[in-house]
Parts: structure tokens; C-alpha cells; sequence
């Protein structure tokens, strides 16, 4: 099997997670593609494989070397997000890439566009994946597991590529901020590792945000409306007053590279009741903490306006920037860079706008930057994944193990 084969497997698997469940997974259908997963890692020959009953998912490939090669580790996660649909995924190969405009369902007259997302323009005459515009691919990260378990199978054909005990890690709910929580980084017993987890090629990240999650609960009081004055408080209108207050230009679609945000995910309610879920976002730690800071004096100023208790919010900080963890161990990055740039491939250093379980991971003691897997536009319908694109995530697997092989001798 080849790996767009894999990939074209994995993506028929449903495995969206759920940010409202309380299990570990929060959907029992991501632990349907571990089980079928584990499989397949027991049938290409990799050891010491683990499946636990949280979805977590481990293997390894024994080293073939004398040299004191560092045991290092990959790591992909099961699920997609919940953002969109991951059922019923139709993936189609658009072969040799026109640069004009992709029909993804003539009838419904959707088409991925260049004009929007000009990212299209970069991937001409390959070979791309994309959907039939009414669920998300699942690149995100399933090209990630297909182009970390193509390069064990690799490895194993081409006995002649020297390398040290390689671990490979799949974990659950990391698109609801959840993947590293159970994650067992004793057991996986790594000096590091890499999550497969960027988007186009080239993308090597070690900074990401400093995030933060909270849900604002608004206690209101229904009245009848000929009757209301001084009487209702309408929990949906306290809603929509507090999103109000929030800075228009610290919004996820007003900012860029290292500016923060307040992102509005979800709200509902009527008069009675109404939630919120906020995402609080940033680079900076100080700059985080005083978006919090900012987030509680707004649910306070509301509260003093109409009532203590009417407002209420919980929040909790969900990683950190991995950046303070890795950069005491830069070889790790070193070692990265020189396997793309061996390979061809310009490096494409930079922020991630967003996390991985790597920033989780790193601050658990296991230093952890993320490398592309190749897709691009993650989340939605008009996801699209450049074949090349995960082939070159596979080679650049294949050239890290080779270079760590080096490293300690």
C-alpha cells in the first residue's frame, strides 16, 4: 500500500471529536481507527504495539545501528474537527493541477477557487485531494498518520538507512485542545519528538499561542414583554452586549502573525439563558494573562450593571507557547532544518497560529515542534492536500531518523 493509498483509507474512517463530551475519547469513533490502526502497525511489522482504552495509541521501530543514536519520537492525532462534517468524506484526485478554478459539486455549484484561496497557484501541476465541498478532507491530520506510518514501512524496506529506536504516538481529541492530556510521555520514553501536524510544505514551527478556553453561562429573567420594565433581563441581549465590548481589532479575522485574539466560537440562548465560548489567544504570556485580566472585568462589569450572579464564567488555561521548552534544545530544530534542506525543501520557520499537542507535550517534559503533513485549508470543505506535499512529510520522517543517528555518535 502506498501512501496516498493509506490516506485514502483513513479518511473514510469518521472520527470527529466532541468539545461538549466528557470521556477520553470524546467520540467512540475515533477509537474505530486506532483499533483498525494498531492493526495495521502489528501487520507492518512495528513492535511493542499499544492501544489503551483512552484511544492512545503507541509502536516502535528498533533500532538498527551500534551508534548511540537518541530514541526520538512522531506523533499524529485520530481526530478532525468538529468545525465541520468528517462523515461520508468523497475525496477525489484532481490530476496535474491547471491553476484554474476545481468543481467540487457542480450542483451545488461549489468550487475551490485560486481567487480565494490563491495558496492553489503554488501547487500547479501536482497531483491534489480534495473533497466534494460538503465535508472537511481530513488532512488534518490523517496525512500526518499516513506520512508517519509510509516512513516506518520505508525504513524497514531499506535496511541500509541507519537509525536509532523510533517511537510513533496516536492520540485522540487534539482538536479539542485534549490530545497530550493522557498522553503517557514516560511509557513513550523519547528524548524528543515531532508532531506531523503543519500545513504546507516546508512548515517547521516551535512558537505557538499561549491559549486559554472559557464559557460564560448568563442567567436571565423571562417576563412578559407588556409587563418587562425593570423586571426581564434578557440572558441573549447580555449576550450579544458582552460580545459587544470585545476590541473589533482583536478578532481571529482582524489579526495576523503574532497579534492576539478573542474568538467568539459558540453563543445561544434565548431570554431566560444564553452561553458563550471564548477562545483567548496570544504569543506573549504577559499579553495572554492580561486578555484574560480584560475577559473577567467585562463578566464584572456586566454583573455590576445587571445583578451579581447574572453572569458567570469559568475558564482555564489549555497550553502554553512550547517556544520556552524548546529553545534550550535547539538541535532538535537544527536537526529538521537540515533534513528538509537535504531533501529540497526551503524551511519555512515561523509561528503557529494555533497549537498542537506538541505545546502540551513540551511542557511535559518532552520537547516537541511540529512539521508539515501538507495540507492546506483545514476544517472546512474547501481542505485540499497536494499528493507531493505528504510525500515530502514522509521523506523528511525518513531523513530526521537518519540524521539522529548521527547525533550521539
Amino acid at each position: 500500500m502506498n501512501i496516498v493509498e493509506r490516506f485514502l483509507k483513513y479518511v473514510q474512517f469518521d472520527t470527529q471529536s466532541d468539545e461538549n463530551s466528557h470521556t477520553t475519547p470524546s467520540t467512540d469513533k475515533q477509537l474505530v481507527f486506532a483499533e483498525y490502526l494498531r492493526d495495521e502497525l502489528e501487520d507492518i511489522g512495528l513492535k511493542d504495539v499499544e492501544l489503551d482504552g483512552n484511544g492512545y495509541l503507541y509502536a516502535t521501530l528498533p533500532g538498527n545501528t551500534d551508534k548511540k543514536a537518541p530514541t526520538i519520537g512522531f506523533i499524529s492525532h485520530l481526530d478532525t474537527s468538529p468545525d465541520a462534517s468528517g462523515a461520508g468524506v468523497k475525496p477525489r484526485i484532481v490530476e496535474n493541477y491547471d491553476g484554474g478554478d476545481i468543481v467540487l459539486d457542480e450542483a451545488c455549484g461549489l468550487k475551490l477557487c485560486p481567487s480565494v484561496f490563491p495558496e492553489l497557484l503554488s501547487h500547479q501541476g501536482e497531483d491534489l485531494i480534495v473533497t466534494d465541498g460538503h465535508t472537511l478532507l481530513g488532512a488534518d491530520d490523517k496525512a500526518g498518520i499516513a506520512a508517519i506510518v509510509q516512513a516506518m514501512v520505508y525504513l524497514m524496506e531499506h535496511p541500509e538507512i541507519e537509525h536509532g529506536d523510533i517511537r510513533v504516538g496516536f492520540n485522540p481529541d487534539e482538536e479539542i485542545g485534549l490530545g497530550a492530556h493522557l498522553f503517557d510521555v514516560e511509557k513513550f520514553g523519547c528524548e524528543w519528538a515531532y508532531t506531523i501536524d503543519g500545513g504546507d510544505v516546508g512548515e517547521l514551527e516551535f512558537e505557538c499561542f499561549n491559549a486559554a478556553g472559557a464559557k460564560i453561562h448568563i442567567k436571565g429573567a423571562s417576563v412578559h414583554t407588556g409587563y418587562a420594565k425593570g423586571k426581564m433581563i434578557n440572558a441573549v441581549r447580555i449576550a450579544t452586549e458582552l460580545q459587544g465590548l470585545m476590541p473589533e481589532d482583536q478578532l481571529p479575522e482582524t489579526t495576523e502573525g503574532y497579534e492576539g485574539f478573542f474568538h467568539l466560537l459558540h453563543m445561544e440562548g434565548n431570554c431566560e439563558n444564553a452561553t458563550m465560548t471564548y477562545l483567548i489567544r496570544d504569543h506573549d504570556r504577559r499579553k495572554f494573562e492580561a486578555r484574560k485580566d480584560f475577559l473577567q472585568k467585562t463578566v464584572n462589569l456586566l454583573n455590576e450593571k445587571y445583578g451579581e450572579g447574572v453572569v458567570n464564567m469559568e475558564m482555564r488555561d489549555q497550553y502554553y507557547n512550547m517556544k520556552e521548552k524548546v529553545e534550550p534544545v535547539m538541535h532538535v530544530i537544527d536537526i529538521a532544518i537540515k533534513a528538509m534542506e537535504q531533501l529540497g525543501i526551503s524551511p519555512k520557520v515561523q509561528a503557529i497560529r494555533g497549537g498542537t499537542d506538541g505545546a502540551q507535550l513540551s511542557f511535559r517534559g518532552l520537547p516537541c515542534p511540529n512539521i508539515f503533513a501538507g495540507g492546506i485549508n483545514f476544517h472546512g470543505p474547501f481542505e485540499f492536500l497536494p499528493i507531493p506535499s505528504m510525500e515530502k512529510a514522509m521523506k523528511t520522517i525518513v531523513q530526521i531518523c537518519q540524521l539522529t543517528a548521527e547525533f550521539n555518535d
